[in-house]
């Protein structure tokens, strides 16, 4: 689908650029860091020691997010039911050719990884994983309704390069697939993202960014159905909203993508949403920025 080029990011770990989609896989501070700081530190996953859970993985890629939990699952055994969505298979089978991807997992890792290559699938008495290739839109109808899933990843190009897969009718197929105490889990910090997953009756939570500088206010959000608020600690590297984020939802850059028929272009999902930007009576984004002397949103958002 798309011609690869490779990248090494800040951390030294490896990532890749679409030319595709002219946007990086990750985000230059690093892929290995992107991953363990906005998904695996972020899944809390010490609630599963010892337990099942299911977790969706939409847009694998090189299969960074799936590698790191697996990695945690292994050490605190932990049994895992994963499903993958991707649509192109160049990716992973980067990934099992880098020695220096390799060496940053347990060898059990690299062992689901060519199955999943090659079979589509690995199952042994800890861990069903399943991969579904082709558009997210499609496979994800191939998902067992009966399945809930305790965490979501939603880790695709930008809503700006990839439109169609953070629009208000994928996400709500998405959210239908979340366990009522399950997690979805995102890099972006998008108002459009952001406003559908509350409008789908989410509750928002902002990732807490590893550093304080203004231009990277956030590294991503979460969302879940049902959360004890008695139970977000301090501890925790996500937590509410701050009320400049909150102001962002008010703003123009909260319309949200629109794909009625989950079959809409890219170019078509972005021209009725800045049609729809340009009758809005929403404040602009600008007025927001300058208002928080703001520069840019965070990369990737």
């Amino acid at each position: 689908m798309s011609e690869l080029t490779e990248v090494l990011t800040k951390d030294g770990s490896y990532s890749l650029r679409s030319k595709f989609f002219q946007e990086n896989f990750h985000s230059s501070i690093g892929a290995l860091e992107e991953t363990k700081l906005k998904f695996t530190a972020t899944s809390n996953l010490q609630r599963f020691k010892g337990k099942s859970l299911n977790v969706l993985d939409i847009c694998f890629g090189l299969g960074y997010n799936s590698a790191s939990l697996l990695n945690e699952l292994i050490k605190q055994k932990s049994n895992l039911n994963l499903y993958a969505l991707e649509i192109d298979k160049k990716p992973l089978e980067y990934s099992l050719r880098s020695e220096s991807f390799q060496k940053l997992w347990a060898p059990k890792v690299k062992k689901i990884f060519a199955s999943l290559y090659q079979k589509n699938y690995f199952k042994d008495q800890f861990f069903r994983c399943n991969v579904l290739w082709g558009d997210a839109r499609e496979k994800i109808n191939f998902i067992p309704s009966s399945i809930k899933f305790d965490l979501i990843y939603l880790d695709g190009f930008s809503p700006q390069k990839c439109p169609q897969l953070w629009t208000v009718e994928f996400l709500s197929k998405v959210t239908k697939t979340l366990n009522s105490q399950g997690y979805l889990i995102t890099y972006s910090s998008s108002a459009a993202v952001r406003k559908t997953l509350r409008n789908l009756g989410l509750e928002i939570f902002t990732i807490k960014p590893s550093f304080n500088n203004r231009t990277f206010w956030s590294q991503g959000t979460v969302a879940i159905s049902e959360f004890d608020k008695n139970k977000l600690k301090p501890n925790f590297n996500f937590e509410n909203l701050s009320l400049m984020e909150e102001e962002h939802l008010l703003t123009k850059a909260s319309i949200p993508y629109r794909d009625q028929d989950l079959k809409s272009s890219k170019d078509d999902i972005l021209k009725k949403r800045l049609d729809e930007q340009l009758l809005s009576n929403l404040l602009s984004t600008n007025k927001w920025r300058e208002k928080w002397g703001m520069t840019k949103l965070s990369l990737k958002s």
